[in-house]
């Protein structure tokens, strides 16, 4: 990855937010790959202490007991959009976050005060430096409130659905429907959790990828970024 050389694209921060199954990650990576930024992940983060909370038998639904050990893992992310990485107490854990095992506990870590704290602390430190693309669900608006680009992303529930069982649930109909009742659930969860929940910022562009392909979604958020620096030929 080239680092951003455009007036203004070094400093930009382009603010991602949406539900699961939306498209955030690989538009994310793309709109990186493509202006020459940074890329985080802060799902990947939240994810990487719940895979810890479950490695060391923390009840995730004990908000208390999940708040009194939030401060023990050691966590390490990259943000190269070639190659995202996220390490917890040294060991890679990209791959193990995945599991649905861990899908289907991160929002009760996530929803926990004490957690959240910590991460967007340290999801500050990397979004202060400008030239990145950060993605979420509270990133334009507790994170990064001052973001230069904030899109939302949706999609119909079955698309997102479909896409989320083609990720790693084999596609088959029954496996989509599961998909489907799991995002739904996890979609409620975020969205009603009193700290930083699942929102549409309020000068953020909506944008609807159910009918879109990853390219128009990278064109669109690029040209957003492109509108605001004024940087004309930067997508």
């Amino acid at each position: 990855m080239e680092r951003a050389d455009k007036a203004g694209l070094d400093r930009i921060v382009v603010a991602i937010d949406g539900p699961s199954g939306s498209g955030k990650s690989s538009a994310s990576r793309g709109v990186a790959r493509r202006l020459g930024l940074r890329y985080l992940d802060t799902g990947a983060m939240y994810r990487a202490i719940t895979w810890w909370m479950l490695r060391a038998g923390v009840p995730v639904d004990d908000a208390d007991e999940v708040a009194a050990r939030s401060g023990a893992p050691g966590l390490e992310i990259g943000t190269d959009p070639d190659a995202p990485t996220v390490a917890v107490d040294g060991v890679d854990v990209s791959g193990p976050i995945r599991s649905r095992e861990v899908t289907n506990a991160v929002s009760a870590v996530a929803a926990v005060p004490a957690v959240r704290q910590r991460l967007i602390m340290l999801q500050r430190a990397e979004i202060d430096a400008g030239g990145i693309v950060v993605e979420g669900r509270d990133i334009g608006t507790t994170v990064a409130p001052n973001a230069d680009v904030k899109v939302y992303l949706t999609a119909h529930a079955e698309e997102r659905a479909r896409r989320r069982a083609a990720e790693g649930l084999a596609g088959a109909k029954v496996e989509v429907n599961l998909a489907q009742q799991e995002m739904a659930r996890r979609d409620q969860l975020d969205s009603g959790r009193a700290t930083s929940p699942l929102a549409q910022a309020a000068d953020a562009v909506v944008l609807d990828t159910t009918e879109l392909n990853l390219e128009q979604v990278i064109d669109r958020i690029c040209a957003l970024a492109d509108e605001r620096v004024g940087a004309s030929g930067a997508c």
